[in-house]
């Protein structure tokens, strides 16, 4: 199958997107497979080249230059159907068919449904979660409500629009300092620890919020765990999904923030930061396996399926467990912790595959046609006030 890398984004974890889609690449051409970088600029354009395929490309400098040199293409409606099909732009364009979707973004506008849509849509199989369980897991406020649904433990946390900031500012800071000082603000729809804040007073507060509503229209805030562990599970399956080990990530900030992630020492996320990361977690047997335990309900629970990773909150003093986020396709597939945890890249890459197509085949089993006689019924009938009323 020709197997298209999608990467890239309209999103503020575009750089982040670029690594992972790099990484996938590279995996699947050492192991033979037929594979297409699709790249998706910051202005939404669609660029498709194999010099893409290299994280050079996008290292040096005039890089607008050569994406011009790579052509711009457009999505072929007519002939996406159980497929996708890529057109050139200019008279003569070529075309580019893909069968198979291996999606490499992060956050708004790839990671949270709209791109699976898309494949939906054409019938085409793809790596990761599915519409739903992406959108849900991408919102930090969806993701806690359903927690609180499902008796999962996770943190104290209020929400609120910008609209209701703006029209009762005063009273949603009482709000928020009933959770206690210090709090961390949050953009609900963004990852990577972008836009995120850790406040100590009224002062800092407001200031975050106000830096998270450039983010979007709502902020979250949530109440700090004390003791901190850091903590991360990763799983990969369907119905029956297999667990990674615990990794426990250290950082000297306040949190764990971009830099913490991706740039000090190489980056604890993309698994170079070696002083960063503790694999396996300094835990107990018991904490541990009631972690893993717990990342595996949540997969099953919200409906997750190829990869995910969920983040846990751990006061090391009271024992107290919180599951923290959930996301739907972790940066570089979080390779590091599955290769610790005895599964190599390749061969995770080539069960990622398997998913998405032992999924794509089972939803095909499915009826989704109807035949009714409602039209034959309706034909003579006319649009008055609102109502349909025949005659």
């Amino acid at each position: 199958m020709k197997i298209g890398v999608f990467f890239g984004g309209k999103s503020p974890e575009h750089d982040v997107s670029i690594i992972t889609g790099q990484l996938i690449i590279s995996s699947l051409k050492k192991s033979g497979h037929d594979v297409v970088p699709i790249y998706l600029d910051k202005t939404g354009a669609w660029f498709i080249d194999s010099a893409l395929g290299t994280l050079s490309f996008f290292k040096e400098v005039g890089i607008d230059e050569r994406l011009q040199k790579c052509g711009r293409y457009n999505i072929d409606l007519d002939l996406s159907k159980n497929k996708i099909v890529f057109k050139k732009t200019g008279l003569f364009g070529k075309t580019i068919e893909i069968e198979l979707a291996f999606p490499a973004f992060h956050g708004m506008n790839g990671e949270d449904g709209t791109i699976q849509g898309l494949f939906e849509i054409f019938n085409i199989p793809y790596v990761g979660c599915e519409v739903a369980a992406s959108a849900v897991a991408m919102d930090k406020i969806l993701t806690k409500q359903l927690y609180q649904a499902l008796n999962i433990p996770t943190t104290k946390f209020i929400y609120f629009s910008e609209a209701d900031w703006n029209n009762n500012k005063n009273g949603l800071i009482e709000q928020c300092e009933k959770l206690q000082y210090p709090v961390f603000v949050k953009p609900p729809k963004l990852g990577s620890s972008i836009g995120i804040s850790r406040a100590n007073n009224r002062q800092e507060l407001e200031f975050s919020i106000e830096v998270v509503f450039n983010y979007g229209e709502r902020a979250l805030v949530e109440a700090a765990v004390l003791n901190l562990k850091d903590l991360t599970c990763a799983i990969i399956g369907t119905a029956d999904p297999i667990a990674s080990l615990v990794q426990e990530s250290r950082f000297e900030s306040d949190f764990f923030n971009y830099e913490e992630k991706y740039l000090n020492d190489g980056g604890t996320q993309l698994g170079n930061a070696q002083k960063g990361l503790i694999i396996p977690a300094d835990l107990d047997v018991e904490t541990t396996l009631q972690i893993q335990t717990m990342a595996k309900k949540i997969f099953i629970q919200f409906g997750c399926s190829g990869i995910a990773r969920v983040d846990f909150l751990y006061d090391s003093f009271s024992k107290n467990l919180f599951a923290n986020e959930i996301n739907p396709l972790p940066g570089t597939v979080y390779h590091h912790l599955w290769q610790a945890s005895g599964i190599e890249l390749p061969v995770l890459i080539e069960k990622l595959i398997v998913f998405a197509k032992e999924r794509h085949q089972n939803k095909n089993k499915y009826t989704y046609g109807f035949n009714s006689d409602i039209l034959k019924f309706a034909t003579s009938s006319k649009l008055k006030g609102g109502k349909i009323v025949s005659n």
